[in-house]
């Protein structure tokens, strides 16, 4: 009879764990700890602020003023700030406050569109491309080097130019910038990730591609694709006024940030606030944006020292 040796293993050999496995199984305490350790991240923090306080603004709306947006007063036309008109008028004698606050829902849903989209399609291809690999992981690959080839603006002018003008279309042209940033990020991660000694296991126990990529490969990339997406929100909203600014976005009366700021630019020196306050809106949130984007590295990359 074959004896069992009792001799303990080595403590170098010690198999990998699967990470989607072990965070799994971290017990609730572990996870309110390392959210109460992430909110004790300074940028983090600060960030959230921002973004919470701007996100609620621009939600109540309807309670914060009861002027409509698009309502024309001759007589109010660049009115300054005042107890009647906060942030002023515009030439057209629109309340500036209830442009800017309801402008802002537009520029920040568009934002949240754009990267929803940009970043489902870009990690689907990244994913496949990364995972199966071969002819087909080629050709998308070098489909995503065409489109990384462009400048993200240059490409969104002519993805606008071809759809045509409105809102809709320019979230399609923006999104468009971001499918190859996230495909190359995540095809990366994958390659990375797939021969792991725990994706072959589950490949060698009959797992089908599409589990051990559900089970395996995304919770590794997961990481990579939240930071990306908190950084590139900021950028799709510059791109998103931009748009709005050159009249590709959204179309005359609705307010955006963009297109209040175009409205502004021939009376900069006539009614400063038409272009100081909608601006002063999209940069808070840009930077609340990048201050989150960058908290997040710092908590999920384990490379980077705590702050």
């Amino acid at each position: 009879m074959t004896q069992i040796s009792s001799q303990p293993l080595p403590t170098g050999d010690v198999l990998p764990l699967d990470p989607a496995t072990v965070e799994g199984a971290l017990p609730p305490t572990s996870r309110r700890l390392r959210l109460r350790r992430a909110l004790r991240h300074r940028s983090l923090l600060v960030g959230l602020v921002i973004l919470v306080l701007l996100v609620v603004a621009v939600l109540a709306a309807p309670l914060l003023t009861s002027a409509d947006p698009n309502n024309q007063d001759p007589l109010a036309a660049f009115a300054a700030p005042s107890a009647e008109h906060l942030m002023g008028a515009d030439s057209f004698g629109r309340d500036l406050l209830a442009r800017v606050l309801y402008g802002g829902r537009t520029t920040m849903l568009a934002s949240f569109c754009v990267v929803l989209l940009g970043g489902v399609v870009g990690t689907v291809l990244g994913l496949v491309a990364g995972y199966f690999g071969g002819t087909l992981g080629f050709v998308i690959m070098r489909l995503v080097d065409l489109l990384l080839a462009f400048p993200g603006i240059l490409l969104a002018l002519a993805v606008a130019a071809v759809l045509g003008s409105g809102l809709s279309n320019g979230v399609i042209a923006v999104a468009a910038i971001l499918v190859p940033v996230y495909a190359r990020l995540v095809e990366g991660a994958v390659v990375e990730v797939r021969h792991l000694p725990y994706v072959d296991a589950a490949v060698t126990l009959g797992s089908s591609p599409w589990q051990v990529i559900r089970r395996h490969i995304v919770p590794n990339v997961a990481s990579g694709v939240i930071v990306l997406t908190s950084s590139w929100l900021g950028i799709a909203s510059l791109w998103i006024a931009a748009l709005g600014f050159i009249g590709l976005g959204v179309q005359p009366p609705q307010p955006e940030w963009g297109a209040i700021l175009n409205d502004g630019q021939n009376y900069i020196t006539v009614a400063w606030w038409i272009t100081v306050f909608p601006g002063v809106f999209l940069a808070l949130f840009v930077v609340a944006v990048n201050l989150i984007g960058d908290g997040l590295r710092d908590e999920l990359d384990p490379t980077l020292g705590r702050t």
